[in-house]
């Protein structure tokens, strides 16, 4: 007992306390004779590495700040069999994230786009890259808030930083000339270094009358639509599938008011 005691000590002194989960089962294995010396000490140093990864995961995971944990597999491509499921699968490889090539998925509201974003998303976290959720708005309102205490280009640097940084509801509104403005430095940033999955409502080649300067856009979209995987996601929107169901029949209403109308 005092020397299991003192191992309980070395271990997290070493950082290696992950052992500890499983010493006791990897002891009954090699008291019964089921592991040797060396296949005892193998096995636990694969039981420290797989619980540092499963922790890293977890880690990447809630620094990602997804909306929903979501995965390829959980996607039903039968739902609108126009999109391009063997497409997206291919991209769930994460060979455009080596590449530090973006994506964008394009398409009518309640089709996906958030789902197989996060989804791809998910699939980077669990590969080892570093990965940030957010939406557009987000991005532009943080920005905006550099601008006004002087913090700019740290701000600009954090969101720079991810190796995926996945931006929802792209160009859902014009862009002022200030956030014409940060788009095209963030773009610039990240340009051939870091990958940009993009969702958005409308297809790319619609964004350029969304700036004011269209020597802005030139050079922000250039960069931006050039380098990017284009997945059209078409079809219906799946939401109303995820309505509550209420079986309770609708109210009554045995008084005409002004909404009859």
């Amino acid at each position: 007992m005092a020397i299991q005691t003192q191992l309980t000590k070395t271990l997290r002194a070493l950082h290696l306390g992950g052992m500890l989960d499983t010493l006791d089962a990897r002891l009954t294995q090699a008291r019964a004779g089921d592991l040797g010396h060396l296949e005892f000490l193998e096995a636990l140093c694969e039981d420290e590495i797989s619980r540092r990864r499963t922790n890293a995961i977890r880690r990447k995971l809630q620094k990602a700040q997804f909306e929903t944990q979501c995965t390829i597999e959980d996607f039903d491509f039968s739902y609108n069999p126009k999109i391009p499921a063997a497409q997206i699968r291919d991209l769930a490889t994460l060979q455009f994230c080596q590449n530090h090539e973006s994506v964008i998925l394009y398409g009518p509201v309640g089709t996906g786009k958030t789902h197989i974003a996060q989804a791809l998303g998910h699939n980077a976290c669990r590969r080892g890259f570093n990965t940030k959720f957010a939406k557009t708005s987000r991005l532009f309102n943080d920005l905006a808030g550099g601008h006004a205490d002087n913090t700019w280009n740290q701000r600009l640097k954090d969101w720079a930083k991810p190796d995926v940084l996945i931006l929802d509801d792209f160009a859902i509104r014009d862009f002022t000339p200030t956030q014409a403005d940060d788009l095209y430095e963030l773009i610039c940033e990240r340009n051939h270094h870091k990958s940009i999955i993009l969702t958005s409502n409308r297809e790319p080649k619609t964004w350029y009358n969304l700036f004011p300067n269209p020597v802005v856009a030139e050079g922000a979209l250039d960069r931006l639509i050039n380098t990017s995987h284009h997945i059209q996601m078409p079809g219906k929107s799946y939401r109303p599938n995820q309505r509550p169901h209420n079986n309770d029949p609708p109210p009554t209403n045995t008084s005409p008011t002004n909404s009859d109308h």
